[in-house]
């Protein structure tokens, strides 16, 4: 038996852009994938603090640094720019596995800014 444990997130970040014309996806800046062990075109859970939408998609690397937190396509209808959201990733672990496994949590600040 396989368990959906939680992996990891990026806890609070604003959303910086919203780009309907787009095939599809989140962009986040690459530091904040490397600091919450986030992989590109991993599935995540995108849960938004100021309308209580919850989306899963895939990620893309945005530019290290920036600060980007992009919802793509279909996905952008469910934030405003300056929206609060979390970003949740999962894994698929044994029973065993989920009992030692510790999950990462990073804490950006207001501008999407690792300290």
């Amino acid at each position: 038996m396989f368990l959906h444990i939680f992996k990891s997130k990026i806890h609070r970040v604003k959303v910086t852009e919203a780009n309907l014309n787009y095939v599809g996806s989140i962009t986040i800046d690459e530091d904040l994938m490397d600091a919450a062990n986030i992989y590109e075109g991993e599935k995540v859970q995108i849960v938004n603090n100021n309308n209580g939408e919850r989306i899963e998609t895939y990620v893309i690397k945005g530019a290290r640094g920036s600060g980007m937190i992009c919802l793509n396509g279909a996905a952008a209808r469910k934030a405003e720019v300056g929206d609060v959201v979390i970003i949740i990733s999962y894994a698929l672990m044994t029973p065993e596995e989920a009992k030692i496994f510790k999950p990462t949590a990073i804490f950006p600040d207001e501008n999407n800014k690792l300290n």
